[in-house]
């Protein structure tokens, strides 16, 4: 089981200079060209009281608890998510690098593979930002790669940069909207986080996703309180 390292070392999450964005869809503004799905899963809880819950919202989480990720694009899109660690450490968690092909219909797990991530003791607030957008969002990249490079004592300056530029592109894309999210439907049920029998430990996650449509741009942002 790997742990959280949400220091200077182990999660990694994305996006120099200014940041700008294309803004030149040439897209319909009711076309669904984001799509994909998307879990985010917590195993919360001890002893006879664990369980497994979907992320969908703030919420809190305690030190030895786990959370894992999937992504899978339906359509050509960008997607990043970003972390931001409770001692103000950023990380790029997806994509795995920007120099990776895009692949569609494929579950990307964040982690990669069975592990999952699992809470330290540095306790306060760890936030996700996910990000996808229809086009690439090149500028984001660099600074990222930029903050990954840096020496640590430039890094707090340029986490403050990277998240004001995140607000600024969220800002931008304001104007276009979220169309559906949405349960998959398994076997005829909708899947909910309601987990009855299912062995927690060897669940794959994909069969909790979310199926996510918007036009152009949509974003998401989630804080856990990390006790």
């Amino acid at each position: 089981m790997k742990k959280i390292f949400f220091s200077a070392l182990s999660l990694l999450l994305f996006f120099g200079g200014q940041t700008t964005v294309n803004a030149a869809m040439q897209n319909s503004d009711t076309e669904e060209n984001v799509n994909y799905k998307w879990s985010f899963v917590a195993k919360v809880g001890t002893g006879e009281e664990r369980h497994l819950t979907t992320v969908a919202r703030d919420t809190t989480l305690r030190t030895g608890e786990e959370f894992k990720m999937m992504v899978n694009l339906l359509s050509k899109s960008y997607i990043y998510v970003i972390y931001k660690s409770s001692k103000n450490e950023l990380s790029v968690l997806y994509p795995y690098s920007f120099d990776t092909p895009m692949e569609l219909e494929k579950n990307f797990y964040i982690p990669k593979g069975r592990s999952w991530f699992k809470l330290d003791n540095n306790t306060g607030d760890e936030t996700f930002y996910i990000l996808a957008s229809q086009e690439r969002l090149i500028d984001l990249e660099n600074k990222l790669s930029q903050y990954t490079g840096a020496a640590q004592e430039k890094k707090k300056d340029l986490t403050a940069g990277i998240v004001t530029d995140i607000k600024e592109i969220k800002k931008k894309y304001r104007a276009y909207s979220t169309l559906a999210e949405r349960p998959i439907s398994i076997a005829g049920n909708v899947r909910g986080t309601k987990t009855g029998s299912v062995d927690i430990d060897r669940i794959d996650i994909a069969t909790l996703a979310t199926e996510i449509s918007a036009n152009n741009f949509y974003s998401k942002t989630i804080t856990i309180e990390h006790k």
